[in-house]
């Protein structure tokens, strides 16, 4: 069975049997995969299991009689129930509710739901218009509302167009066959007798480009340490094609040219503060993923210390910057396509994973993704962390041939020194620590990565040999102190000085310590009755029992 996810549910059969019987519910559960991207729900299997109870039973009607009372409260949602027999001997009822493609499903009471990730979520009145412009009964790219007739187009960029299509390794030998005129038929670039919006964007001339209700606008600002803006670049003339938009911006800014200078043994390497790689696929999701139903610049807004990208509108339904580096939505999927076939752009859903593994490997944190009111906006940092990661990194990557995931995930662990497993989850944006063990690949088996711990306490930090061997050159740090080391650094300072809150005592002792740890050794010490806390929550001090014999003072 798959894990439960967007397109995936499982439930025991008490849900709809005997006392327990939630029909009810279970129409929400129907209503939120119609208005996503369909899917499965399998009846008679509790969480985490493959398999049904042995010997379980389902009563013949069942089915029909699911299916029946489902289709009476619902609207719009259409699917197909039935008993299956698993290979135990057990049954259970499988439900394939079909996507809809025109209109919203929705409760006949009027309640509306949506399949986020592994939870049905009920969507808001403001949550419709946004569900309903991105059902296909609307898709912008399609329209041929300005009438342009097919053969009114730039020819250069005609040209260039077809040119870098069949350059493309992305493109099957068949398409890149095509004629002229094929290929505009192919991405859909004409509809009968017009050009549509998309083939405008792409080949069009430019006060028909301009005459779009939305055609993109980029505008790149850059802010001093007061916030003033020192430089401002627009690119308005709707002269270029998305393609041409991203090569100009790229080329005209002259932030990009900057990078850190860093030592590499008798040489020196040379880190850009924003990598190409992150650049265009910033610029490439903001122009894709961005609706075109909605008015708006594109905003480059460049800090000191970061650079943020505004995009106008918000996320995809199902979307949230929680669950964004693993979630795919197709919102513009014919520019998508366009996009992804003259390697514009990585894959769907694949973007942001490229920008993890590229800033993880130059020693800086993730992006940041955060949703407006009426905007997205994703930040990237300029400053390196930690130098030394950008060698390790690639010193490991080079000694073992590592996967993305893999890349990902040791470089997190560099930059941290050591994670938990939840602390781990949640900056991998993962709904369980047991998704771990994909990201972490062969790390562990390899001796890369190595851990300590059990279930959510389990701490991970890089192997200290495969240190020494890469030749890592970062400071020593006190984050993964063993607990007895820890134990008599705490006795040791409460020994020196007396009472002291949690805070003074991890100031003083090693700022990188995690908390939790500490926290973890001072009740194991009061437990022991070497330590006695006094006072409640923000106002507890500690100091040493009378017991114990008390460290000799500073001189």
């Amino acid at each position: 069975m798959s894990r439960e996810g967007c397109e995936f549910d499982q439930k025991s059969l008490r849900y709809v049997l005997d006392k327990h019987r939630d029909a009810d519910a279970l129409a929400c559960d129907c209503v939120g995969f119609a208005n996503a991207v369909g899917g499965s729900i399998v009846l008679g299997m509790e969480d985490g299991q493959n398999d049904p109870p042995p010997g379980q039973r389902v009563p013949e009607d069942l089915p029909d009689r699911l299916t029946k009372r489902i289709t009476q409260i619902t609207t719009n949602v259409g699917l197909v129930a039935r008993r299956v027999t698993a290979a135990n001997g057990g049954e259970y009822i499988h439900i394939q509710v079909v996507r809809n493609e025109q209109g919203i499903a929705a409760t006949t009471d009027g309640r509306y739901f949506l399949r986020v990730a592994d939870e049905t979520r009920r969507l808001m009145p403001d949550d419709l218009g946004r569900l309903l412009t991105e059902k296909n009964n609307f898709v912008w790219e399609l329209q041929t509302t300005q009438r342009v007739p097919r053969n009114r187009y730039d020819l250069e960029k005609l040209r260039g167009f077809v040119e870098h299509v069949r350059a493309s390794d992305r493109v099957s030998p068949f398409v890149r066959n095509k004629s002229e005129e094929e290929l505009l038929e192919h991405y859909l670039f004409v509809i009968g007798r017009h050009l549509t919006n998309l083939g405008i964007l792409w080949i069009g001339l430019r006060e028909d480009r301009a005459a779009l209700l939305n055609a993109p606008v980029l505008q790149c600002v850059k802010y001093d340490e007061r916030g003033q803006n020192v430089r401002k670049q627009v690119w308005a003339e709707y002269e270029l094609t998305p393609m041409e938009l991203m090569e100009a911006v790229w080329r005209e800014v002259p932030d990009w040219r900057e990078s850190y200078e860093l030592p590499d043994g008798l040489f020196r390497k040379y880190v850009p503060h924003y990598d190409e790689v992150v650049v265009r696929e910033l610029l490439a999701n903001a122009l894709v993923h961005r609706p075109y139903t909605q008015r708006g610049d594109i905003f480059l807004n460049l800090y000191p210390d970061r650079l943020e990208v505004h995009n106008p509108g918000l996320l995809p339904i199902g979307v949230t910057p929680r669950n964004i580096l693993h979630t795919s939505s197709k919102r513009n999927q014919h520019l998508a396509k366009v996009f992804y076939d003259l390697k514009l752009m990585e894959g769907e859903g694949s973007g942001f994973d490229r920008m993890y593994e590229v800033l993880l490997s130059s020693g800086r944190p993730v992006p940041e993704v955060k949703e407006g009111d009426d905007r997205v906006v994703v930040t990237v940092r300029k400053r390196i962390l930690n130098p030394a990661i950008v060698d390790f990194v690639a010193k490991a990557d080079e000694a073992y041939q590592l996967t993305q995931k893999e890349r990902i995930a040791l470089g997190l662990i560099a930059q941290h020194e050591s994670l938990t497993a939840v602390q781990m989850t949640r900056l991998l944006e993962l709904r369980d620590a047991t998704e771990l063990h994909n990201w972490l690949g062969r790390l562990p088996e390899l001796g890369a990565v190595k851990f300590k711990g059990r279930t959510k306490g389990k701490e991970y930090f890089v192997e200290p040999e495969l240190l020494r061997k890469l030749e890592f050159k970062g400071k020593t740090t006190l984050r993964g102190i063993e607990k007895h080391r820890l134990r008599e650094l705490v006795l040791r300072d409460l020994g020196i000085y007396g009472e002291s809150r949690i805070g003074q005592i991890r100031a003083r002792v090693g700022p990188e310590i995690p908390l939790p740890h500490l926290r973890r050794v001072l009740r194991e010490l009061t437990i022991e009755g070497a330590v006695r806390p006094e006072g409640e929550r923000k106002g507890r001090r500690y100091l040493l029992t009378n017991n114990l014999e008390k460290t000799p003072s500073v001189q």
